[in-house]
């Protein structure tokens, strides 16, 4: 049985439970369903042996069902709390909801609606058709999102091993060896970065912090033996100091922005230490301390000609060359092997 039918049934019950009973218009009312569907309900708690009557003397509309007053002496006092979720909550939570996209697909998802369901069914009728509304503002995207399904049981012991502080060993396939490897691993945090799900892991082989793809492990093995959360380690203050997901060697850049780039600088925030200046002509220059000097470098080069390294020279100049190589590679037509 649902959830909401079963609260439904709850509810009627309580209601038909007080001393003057409860009318059809009222269950309707009150459970937020038509006549119809009240009727369907009465039967299905006659079905289940509910001492329920009503009062034939009474109209249609007007007569109350009760149940038997010595079954209520005996029944616990049973009620049905009620969420009072305002507007701005209700936002909130689809908004959550959407960030939840990464997991589409999984069965992470399956049972991320099953809580949303749960938590619907103890809505009072008003708040639960606003609720309906609420879903049709937000279209949640998956474009560039990464593949889970399957990777079910490794986030469950992943998660497992966090919670527990369980070292574990993996199999990790990666992308700067093509190969895979096998080593143990203190798990610490999970993160979500441009589609795709990430953690935060020490290595104690090499007794360091890194950051593995939670869809490369292709294997994970958790152990009984724990370790102690690493002092000094702040994820929130390392996932703002880098652009992106590589923590390297702090750098400075110093960059100049076209005056149409410029407005789209300006909205956002990109870089936790970042300063702008203002040139007279609309275009800005905009100065960041961050790490990750390839995810820079990349993002930098995906502005195109809006926008141009002043410093460091060293990035300057890779940059020219990495443009020069994409110029030779346009001006040669590249060999295709028929199969």
């Amino acid at each position: 049985m649902k959830e909401k039918q079963l609260i439904n049934l709850i509810k009627a019950v309580d209601l038909m439970a007080r001393p003057d009973g409860t009318t059809i218009n009222e269950l309707s009312d009150e459970l937020g369903i038509n006549r119809r569907a009240v009727y369907r309900l009465i039967e299905t708690l006659e079905s289940m042996h509910f001492p329920i009557y009503n009062d034939n003397t009474a109209s249609e509309r007007d007569k109350p069902w009760r149940l038997q007053p010595e079954y209520v002496k005996k029944m616990p006092n049973i009620s049905v709390p009620e969420l009072k979720l305002s507007f701005a909550e209700m936002l909130a939570l689809y908004l959550l909801k959407g960030e939840a996209t990464i997991y589409k697909g999984t069965r992470l998802e399956a049972e991320a609606q099953s809580a949303f369901d749960k938590i619907s069914a103890f809505l009072p009728p008003p708040v639960f058709k606003q609720l309906d509304k609420i879903k049709t503002l937000f279209i949640p995207q998956s474009k560039f999102a990464k593949d889970y399904s399957g990777k079910e049981e490794v986030i469950d012991t992943l998660a497992d091993a966090i919670l527990k502080q369980k070292i574990c060993m993996v199999s990790y396939f990666s992308f700067y060896d093509e190969k895979e490897k096998h080593y143990l691993i203190e798990p610490l945090h999970f993160f979500e970065s441009n589609g795709g799900m990430y953690i935060f892991v020490r290595v104690p082989k090499h007794d360091s912090i890194r950051t593995l793809a939670v869809e490369r492990i292709q294997k994970i093995d958790k152990s009984e033996e724990t370790f102690e959360y690493p002092e000094n380690f702040d994820p929130e203050k390392l996932l703002e100091s880098s652009f992106d997901i590589i923590y390297d060697d702090p750098v400075s850049v110093r960059l100049w922005v076209s005056t149409g780039q410029a407005k789209y600088i300006r909205e956002r925030k990109f870089f936790r230490n970042q300063t702008i200046t203002e040139n007279n002509d609309g275009s800005l220059i905009l100065e960041i301390e961050t790490s990750g000097w390839n995810d820079v470098k990349r993002w930098v080069m995906s502005l195109g000609a809006e926008a141009m390294v002043l410093e460091p020279e060293t990035l300057r100049q890779e940059i020219i060359h990495d443009i020069q190589r994409l110029i030779s590679n346009y001006n040669t037509n590249p060999t295709i092997v028929d199969d």
